[in-house]
């Protein structure tokens, strides 16, 4: 886990969840949040069963403060121990997760894990090699369709 902010303890605090297991990926997706102003604290998971512990609160996360929900979830597909999709599918399953912005950054060129993401609820789906303007578009997008009829931006500096 890497949190690039100490202000876990602030449960107003949304934060962003990397779920991603390629620090090259993780360097990138680190400057397109960063360069859309989005300073959230940034927990990265290096596998599924670690973002699912972290989401709800097991593991090493256990006793962490559940108010605190990512604002978006950033999911590879093809993780170590629980792959994507079926991380995915934990979090749809949930009352406490199920409406989390997920965007899925995949290597996969299969159509049916682009198909089978949008059935999940995915919002947008990447292949990687990660497009830094597609994953910007993504996420200016995903701020303006959550968040443009509020006057807090948890993304955005104000």
């Amino acid at each position: 886990m890497i949190n690039q902010q100490s202000s876990i303890s602030n449960p107003q605090v949304k934060v962003v969840l990397l779920v991603e297991d390629n620090q090259d990926d993780v360097e990138l997706s680190l400057r397109v949040l960063k360069r859309n102003y989005i300073n959230n604290e940034v927990i990265v998971t290096r596998d599924g069963e670690e973002a699912l512990d972290y989401l709800f609160g097991k593991g090493v996360y256990a006793g962490r403060d559940m108010s605190v929900m990512p604002a978006i979830i950033l999911l590879d597909l093809k993780l170590p121990k629980v792959e994507g999709l079926e991380v995915l599918r934990s979090i749809r399953a949930d009352e406490r997760t199920k409406l989390l912005p997920v965007i899925i950054l995949t290597s996969s060129k299969e159509d049916k894990d682009l198909v089978q993401g949008y059935k999940l609820g995915a919002i947008s789906y990447i292949r990687k090699p990660i497009d830094f303007f597609k994953l910007n578009k993504a996420v200016r997008q995903l701020a303006r369709n959550f968040y443009c009829d509020s006057k807090q931006y948890p993304f955005f500096k104000t």
